[in-house]
């Protein structure tokens, strides 16, 4: 079973048709996805000028290319159709070599791993607000679609930080003989 598939089944029969216009909720659940998105996009590009590991930096341009500038396009082209004002975006950062930067002075590896990685907890627990709020069946299936880009980028990113010691995870936890 694809749940998009079924996901878009499900929502296919009620994007016939004109649709309502967008309600408030909807404009500022997407409005803000965007300004989110493009924040966190600029954090990943300072990052990717800064990391010395080559696995972070190859999948610091995978969720830059293959998940976040497709979500700002998804995103530019519905709010133009919709005719909402778009937030100020900042410039795309240049991509060079900053690694000289003292140890004190910029993140770790495993800091730029563990804010990504908190920022990625963020965006899919976002979308799944956008998507349960949303009243327009269209808003609702771009919302599980950015929720879908960023899990199936997490489930690999989770294993690098797993494998480089790096995942941030409470201890386990041991119930105490009552």
């Amino acid at each position: 079973m694809n749940i998009l598939e079924v996901l878009g089944d499900t929502i296919k029969p009620f994007l016939d048709g004109e649709k309502p216009p967008l309600n408030v909720g909807e404009v500022m659940n997407l409005w803000f996805y965007y300004n989110a998105t493009d924040q966190t996009m600029r954090g990943e590009q300072v990052s990717f000028n800064i990391t010395e590991d080559p696995e972070l930096k190859e999948k610091l341009r995978e969720v830059i290319n293959d998940v976040h500038r497709p979500i700002l396009e998804d995103l530019t082209e519905f709010l133009r159709v919709e005719g909402v004002p778009l937030p100020a975006a900042s410039p795309d950062k240049p991509v060079g070599d900053f690694r000289d930067i003292p140890k004190g002075s910029k993140l770790s590896d495993e800091e730029i791993a563990n804010l990504l990685s908190f920022n990625l907890v963020l965006g899919i627990n976002y979308a799944c607000r956008g998507l349960t709020e949303a009243v327009r069946p269209d808003v609702a299936m771009m919302f599980a679609k950015f929720q879908m880009k960023k899990l199936i980028f997490s489930i690999t990113f989770k294993d690098m930080l797993m494998s480089k010691g790096w995942l941030l995870a409470p201890p386990p936890y041991v119930r105490p003989e009552a």
